[in-house]
C-alpha cells in the first residue's frame, strides 16, 4: 500500500513526531479509527501521500463519495499545515479542520492546496463530508 518510499518505520506524512505505522499506517490499515476529525483530516493527507485510494474512498461520506479515484502520479505531497479546527472531537457529530497541503508537482514545481474541509460522523466513524 505505501508508495513514495513511505514505509511503517518512516516519519509519518501527517507531520505528528511518530512512525507512518504507529500514526496514519493504524488507520489506513484498519487497526484503528480516527478518533478526532483532524486525526481524519491528517490520515486522509497521509493517504494522498502514500497513495492509498482505498482509504481515502473508505472515509468519505456515503452521500458525497466518488465512485472512484484517481490520484495524479506527478503529484508528491511534502507538508501538512492544519490552520484551525472547530469541533470534531468525541463529543461532536461534525467538525471543521482548515488546512494546507504542500506539494511538488513533477518533482519542481512547488504548490499548495487551502481548503476547510467538513467532517461528520457516519455509522459512528469520521467521515470526509466536503469542502465550504
Amino acid at each position: 500500500m505505501p508508495g513514495n518510499s513511505i514505509g511503517p518505520a518512516s516519519p509519518c506524512p501527517c507531520g505528528l513526531d511518530a512512525s507512518y505505522g504507529d500514526c496514519c499506517g493504524a488507520y489506513h490499515s484498519g487497526r484503528k479509527q480516527a478518533p478526532t476529525a483532524e486525526r481524519l483530516m491528517r490520515s486522509r493527507y497521509s493517504a494522498f501521500a502514500v497513495g492509498d485510494t482505498a482509504y481515502l474512498l473508505r472515509t468519505w461520506h456515503s452521500g458525497t463519495r466518488p465512485p472512484s479515484l484517481e490520484l495524479d502520479a506527478r503529484v508528491r505531497w511534502t507538508g501538512l499545515e492544519i490552520l484551525a479546527t472547530s469541533d470534531g472531537t468525541a463529543f461532536h457529530q461534525e467538525g471543521t479542520v482548515e488546512f494546507r497541503a504542500h506539494s511538488l508537482v513533477r518533482g519542481r514545481h512547488p504548490d499548495s492546496q487551502h481548503e476547510l474541509s467538513r467532517f461528520v460522523r457516519e455509522n459512528g466513524s469520521w467521515v470526509y463530508l466536503d469542502a465550504v
